[in-house]
């Protein structure tokens, strides 16, 4: 810039200064087309043909759905969003609100908890604790988890909350922030009651947070039995023993909910969420729920794009303290493709041209944009991952002359 000014922005450093500008403007736009796909070996090679995908399977159930648990793609579903009673995979609710707890430190796994006659002499499914007797969280988790105990359910909540109603205003308040908009809940165990009510869609979002949010429980929902006071009940999920892959989670059965399932697989890098509800039978949800996941490994795959935090560009940030600041996304960028077309993935980064400083870490300055040949299949924000500060005076200005030149300039390329 000094040889620019000593020349009295003369012709010559005119345009040498366009050279140099319209070689960085050609070097951000390649900057910011992403190829996530290999390139051809030669004009004259043979694509892959592509998987086809058949329609999903149809279901002898009220209500079903799938979903990829990395990603939150839906896979098949129908009538996901009815409202249905629920029957125990309400206690999947109550389970991760006890994990919450857990994770935020405000109960310990060896805390005693009191059992009240209430408790006690809650019917259906139990773990048999007997009433005044002290009973470690830990226990009464597993208790609810593995073999559906009614009894360990509202033991927790009023533990928890003081009293199973304020429980259930816990409940509902998280299924609000969890996006849960076809679930209100009426108690900790899912017991018959009247405004009493889920979606299979809704449990799929909650079990995703199950797995996601407090991964160092998770492993409980694959245990095959458990046993406490000398009783020892099996897990209700036949699913455990019939696919090696699966680990979860819940079962659920009352005259009017008919037979329910919430599982989940884990086969290389994809893991799947199933929700089916209202079949005829025990067996009738493990074969229903095989189907749905059977058609989704054999058709399907995750594909993980970018890490979080991963630097994707450092675009000019006029004014700052450092010319450039690096961009990214905030959270991992997971993709569920259709098998065999992986290659295909394409991104591209559409950026803020004009970005400014100050720029605080976490500002959104773009979006990153996938595509599947034709079709956009997600889309992400670009975020700064690091603060940049207003520059010196000095610093400023002269930002100020060379975004003048390069308006300029554009204006005469365009």
């Amino acid at each position: 810039m000094k040889a620019l000014f000593a020349n009295s922005f003369s012709v010559a450093s005119t345009q040498r200064l366009g050279r140099r500008l319209r070689a960085a403007a050609l070097g951000l736009v390649a900057a910011a087309a992403v190829t996530l796909a290999p390139a051809m070996a030669s004009a004259q090679a043979v694509p892959k043909p592509q998987t086809l995908i058949p329609a999903a399977p149809t279901l002898a159930a009220s209500s079903w759905i799938l979903m990829d648990a990395n990603s939150g793609h839906i896979l098949a579903r129908q009538n996901a969003d009815k409202r249905l009673p629920p029957a125990s995979l309400t206690k999947l609710m109550t389970a991760y609100l006890v994990e919450r707890e857990l994770n935020q430190g405000s109960i310990e796994p060896d805390d005693k908890v009191n059992v009240s006659e209430k408790a006690w002499r809650t019917g259906g499914s139990k773990m048999f604790i007997e009433v005044g007797n002290q009973v470690s969280v830990e226990k009464l988790l597993h208790g609810i988890v593995i073999v559906s105990g009614n009894d360990a359910s509202v033991a927790m909540a009023e533990h928890l909350a003081g009293g199973e109603a304020q429980f259930a205003d816990l409940m509902n308040q998280h299924a609000s922030r969890l996006d849960m908009e076809n679930t209100h809940f009426k108690n900790a165990t899912g017991l018959p009651v009247e405004g009493h009510y889920s979606s299979a869609h809704d449990l799929a979002r909650l079990t995703r947070h199950i797995i996601n949010d407090y991964p160092e429980h998770y492993k409980m929902y694959s245990e095959r039995s458990f046993t406490y006071g000398g009783i020892e009940q099996p897990n209700r999920n036949r699913l455990l023993w019939r696919d090696p892959s699966a680990d979860g989670l819940k079962t659920g059965w009352t005259d009017a909910a008919g037979y329910c399932l919430v599982s989940s697989a884990k086969r290389d890098e994809m893991r799947l969420i199933a929700v089916v509800m209202g079949t005829k039978s025990e067996e009738a949800r493990v074969q229903e729920t095989q189907k749905l996941l059977s058609y989704g490994f054999r058709f399907y795959d995750t594909r993980h794009l970018y890490e979080r935090g991963a630097v994707l560009a450092s675009p000019r940030v006029w004014g700052g303290e450092i010319d450039k600041v690096r961009v990214g996304v905030d959270s991992e960028v997971t993709m569920t493709l259709p098998r065999n077309r992986s290659e295909e993935l394409q991104a591209r980064l559409n950026l803020d041209s004009d970005l400014s400083a100050p720029v605080a870490k976490g500002d959104e300055v773009g979006t990153l944009e996938v595509t599947l040949g034709d079709k956009v299949v997600g889309t992400r924000a670009l975020v700064a991952l690091e603060d940049v500060e207003e520059g010196g005076l000095f610093k400023r200005l002269m930002d100020q002359v060379k975004r003048f030149f390069s308006g300029l300039l554009s204006r005469f390329t365009d």
